[in-house]
């Protein structure tokens, strides 16, 4: 009896400034081992680097295949979620993967998340960031990424069980899924991963975690870039809070706890009693102590950078958080999309 051909998928890619690793990323889609038909879309922000000119050469070096092209699209705005509906508008398999430019995909990624989408009935299935670095200080971050002292109780950050999530890292849609949504809300800069899952799930749909699935991911290559990133997210989940009531827990609550602290310790310290300074210093004991079992296996150069990395993180965020102004919350929740009922889900074939 023959054996039925897998479901042909889409994979999209919002990128911008991605020269560093974009050729690998591609490289490690079309190199799934997956028997159906692909194409990777690639959406192009206004990098200043290289980018443009790699997307270029790999749209060449697939124009035979007829199994995976590569193929771009523009993305003038520079902004993930407009990269992603534009990437989606000019893709056509019913299947559709989200990759970065510096993510690379396990070699059955796709195989396997398009089984679990059969077996889940799920409208979007992901699994773990896998951080990994390359040098001594994005081991650091890795370690600090993928440890509860660093990220909490986050499953895509830890791993964890399967079953049904928030949110996943990423995501392997069905697109009827995306389609009926309107894609994703182009306001949330960031965040847009929770905000279209939450309409999904809004909607009837169901959201699936499986740690069988990883990504590989590679950390922001400085202090200067990890903070800005974790500012970014702590700034963007205030707005979600602020999007979704009930939608904040303890653990998005301690980085922005931990700055207020810090600084009343500091100032204490310097204007009223030396005791005040306990509350940074406990601080910095916590993150060392607990920068030791993140750092096994490490160089003595990254372990020695966990704790700033872990600082840099926790400060980074819990400051985005207090300063997200309300103005861009408000912006956010005027455009909210009206969620559309999900339908029983077809079979992914």
């Amino acid at each position: 009896m023959p054996t039925q051909k897998q479901p042909a998928v889409s994979v999209i890619m919002p990128v911008l400034n991605e020269e560093r690793y974009l050729r690998d990323s591609v490289r490690h889609i079309l190199g799934q081992e997956y028997d159906g038909e692909m194409e990777v879309v690639i959406a192009l922000g206004p990098s200043t680097d290289r980018t443009d000119e790699i997307a270029a050469e790999l749209v060449a070096e697939t124009a035979s295949d007829e199994r995976a092209r590569v193929h771009t699209v523009p993305n003038p705005t520079g902004r993930t979620p407009a990269a992603l509906n534009a990437a989606i508008k000019a893709s056509r398999h019913p299947i559709v993967v989200r990759v970065d430019g510096h993510g690379m995909l396990s070699p059955n990624y796709i195989a396997t998340a398009v089984r679990l989408l059969a077996e889940t009935g799920a409208q979007n299935v992901g699994g773990i960031m896998h951080a990994e670095g390359e040098n001594a200080w994005e081991d650091a971050v890795a370690a600090a990424m993928t440890s509860k002292i660093g990220v909490g109780n986050a499953a895509f950050h830890t791993g964890g069980e399967a079953g049904p999530a928030e949110t996943v890292y990423l995501g392997v849609f069905r697109r009827e899924a995306l389609e009926r949504q309107g894609g994703y809300n182009v306001e949330f800069i960031r965040a847009q991963d929770w905000e279209l899952n939450f309409r999904i799930r809004e909607a009837g749909g169901l959201i699936w975690f499986s740690p069988e699935l990883k990504v590989q991911y590679r950390p922001r290559p400085s202090v200067r870039a990890l903070a800005k990133q974790y500012k970014d997210y702590g700034r963007w989940r205030h707005v979600v809070a602020r999007y979704h009531a009930g939608s904040i827990n303890l653990r998005y609550l301690a980085p922005p706890v931990a700055v207020c602290a810090i600084a009343a310790g500091l100032v204490a310290g310097a204007v009223l009693t030396p005791w005040g300074f306990l509350i940074p210093g406990g601080y910095l004991a916590a993150i060392t102590a607990g920068s030791v079992p993140a750092g096994k296996g490490l160089s003595l150069k990254a372990r020695l950078q966990i704790p700033v990395a872990l600082a840099t993180m926790h400060m980074s965020w819990g400051w985005g958080f207090l300063t997200s102004p309300r103005s861009l919350a408000r912006k956010v929740i005027a455009s909210r999309r009206p969620t559309v009922p999900a339908e029983d889900p077809a079979p992914a074939r």
